[in-house]
This record gives C-alpha cells, structure tokens and sequence, in this order.
C-alpha cells in the first residue's frame, strides 16, 4: 500500500505538472496536455481509491480518523473535480487541488491514525456520511473557486489582467454557484438523515458539530436566496462561500483535530 500510495502521489503531481508546463502559459490548454492530465488524474483516482480502501475498511471496523477522513475527501474532491471537469474549464483548480490529494494521501501514509466505528453502522448513517462527504468535497471545489474570483476581480479592480491560467470571471462564478446548489442540497440531506441518528449529544460529542453544521448550512441558504432572490454574484458568493466553509470544516475536522489529537477521545 505505502508503494501504491506514492504512485499515485507521483501521478497526481505529474497530472498538475503537465497543466503548468511553461510552453502553456504562453499557447494556452492544448488538447493533448489536458487529454493526458485528465488520464493521470484518472490513475492516480484508481490508486488513491485502492489505499483508502484498505485504510479504511479494517478488520475491527470502519476508519474514520481526521487524517484518513483528509484523505478521503481529498480524493472525493478530485474525483469530483475530474467529473466536472469533462465539461468545463477547470484547469486552474486541478492545479491546486491534485497537489493538496497528493498532500493528504502522504499524511495519511505517513501518520496512519486509528479511530475504528463498528461495521454494524445503519444503513442510514453510512449514507449520511457519504452525503457529507460528498457536500464537504463540492463545498472544498466552490470555496477554492471563490478564492480565484477573489484574486481576478482584485487585479480587474487594479487594472491588471487577469492571471492566464483563469478562465472568464462569468464562468468561475457560474461555476460556483452550481457547486455551491449541488452541495447545499447534499448538505441538507446529509443533516436531515444525521438528526434521525442523534441520541445523546453529549455522549456522541455532537454539541459543537451540530452548531456548526447548522450555521454553515444557515450561510448557505442565504447564499442560495439571494442568488435566487436578488441574483447575487460576486462579492457576495465568495463571501459566503468562504464562510459557510470554514464554518464547515470547523463542523468535522476541527471537532475531529480537537477529540482525536488534542483530548485524544474518539
């Protein structure tokens, strides 16, 4: 696994490698280049997913430890991204993405932490979890989308052109909004099936991810009125984009960082 793990380490990097070879700064995104960044990142999805498989499914149960659960976002977020990618232009995040899944995979390699729930989980639950998962690797691919919208409408406030690797400002933000819908209903499904598995919040340590969970959701839906309701755009969208995510990962990882490594309690 530690061989296979750094194959698709080395893969995920040369994937990103091949998208900021200088020769396409100055020509563009040729065909072929992206054809043969999209088929790394595919391999490099089939290796990552192996690893986790085998991290993950343990014999005493399901690993759901901050860093495996880093990693399996991280790979849910590329793997999302690939899948988007097919049909739009997301060149400028794959650059950053794949090397953050490279990141997590080697943490996960590197410090294996353990914290084990049963295989007996309800059905229902797992599918909660998948359904966070997923939203939280939609919300990740929206909030760094928010941060390229950032960047280009402050060199266009400065008269500066915007970065080559970007592609139009109407696009990003079009592109954000339909993550940030698609997560917001996952989002709101994953709550609604959790709430039916709440028995005792103290025990469970749920008090911290419950608010949490609840304010990002709140952001979120505002977000989603006022694109609506008033057709927000811009500002708006990378401001609540980015806070309802780091209310979010407030939610999981940082509940998660504060049990698992700092009060070491599951």
């Amino acid at each position: 696994m530690n061989a296979l793990g750094a194959l698709a380490i080395l893969v995920y990097l040369a994937a990103a490698s091949v998208l900021i070879w200088p020769s396409l700064a100055v020509h563009g995104h040729p065909a072929a280049p992206l054809r043969l960044a999209k088929t790394l990142l595919a391999g490099a999805l089939i290796a990552h997913g192996v690893v986790l498989a085998h991290l993950t499914f343990t014999p005493q149960g399901f690993n759901v430890s901050v860093v495996s659960a880093g990693s399996l976002v991280a790979g849910c977020s590329a793997g999302m991204l690939l899948v988007l990618w097919l049909r739009r232009p997301l060149e400028s995040l794959a650059v950053v993405i794949l090397p953050l899944a490279a990141f997590a995979l080697g943490l996960d390699l590197v410090l294996p932490t353990t914290l084990v729930l049963a295989e007996s989980l309800p059905p229902g639950l797992r599918i909660h979890i998948a359904l966070a998962i997923a939203a939280y690797s939609l919300f990740a691919i929206a909030a760094l989308q928010a941060i390229f919208i950032a960047l280009a409408e402050h060199k266009l406030r400065q008269r500066h052109p915007i970065l080559h690797f970007l592609p139009p400002l109407p696009t990003m933000e079009k592109v954000m909004f339909q993550l940030t819908l698609l997560a917001f209903v996952l989002l709101t499904l994953s709550l609604l099936l959790g709430a039916l598995f709440i028995e005792n919040i103290r025990a469970q340590h749920l008090a911290h991810k419950i608010v949490f969970s609840v304010l990002a959701w709140g952001v979120f839906a505002t977000l989603v009125v006022g694109r609506w309701r008033y057709g927000w755009r811009g500002r708006h969208g990378v401001k609540f984009v980015g806070a309802g995510f780091v209310l979010l990962a407030l939610a999981y990882f940082g509940t998660k960082v504060v049990l698992e490594l700092i009060l070491h309690r599951s």
